[in-house]
């Protein structure tokens, strides 16, 4: 395996941490044992708090990871990433967030996302995709 220096989780990432997902959290495993810091948004927090989700367990993964805030210039930068692959709405503005969190942190960078097809078009080549 590939020695990466971040993973970065998005909503169902994070979700499959929390619910400690049979074939999630191997991977995750692995991942924290060689070193790899586990970094989520702000946004996904919010994306995957919900009434649904146990608070202790919620507090337990994001005790293991580091989360990176949306200041307002990671939102331009954001927004650029949008504009540059012809993307724009509520609906693509979350994902953006996330890549452009990612494309920032120290690489090789990996990413676990439920959504392989926006976050390539956001993140190109520069971020491994491994789909949850």
């Amino acid at each position: 395996m590939t020695r990466y220096v971040t993973a970065v989780l998005d909503s169902q990432g994070l979700s499959a941490l929390i619910e400690q997902d049979r074939k999630v959290t191997p991977l995750i495993r692995r991942l924290q044992s060689a070193g790899t810091d586990l970094v989520v948004c702000t946004n996904t927090l919010v994306e995957v708090s919900h009434a649904r989700v146990n608070p202790a367990k919620l507090n337990r993964a994001l005790s293991a990871v580091k989360i990176e805030a949306v200041t307002a210039g990671a939102a331009r930068a954001a927004a650029k990433l949008l504009k540059g692959v012809g993307l724009h709405g509520h609906e693509y503005a979350v994902d953006a967030t996330v890549a452009e969190m990612a494309l920032r942190q120290p690489g090789p960078v990996v990413m676990l996302t439920s959504d392989v097809e926006d976050m390539r078009a956001l993140c190109g080549d520069r971020v491994r995709l491994v789909a949850v």
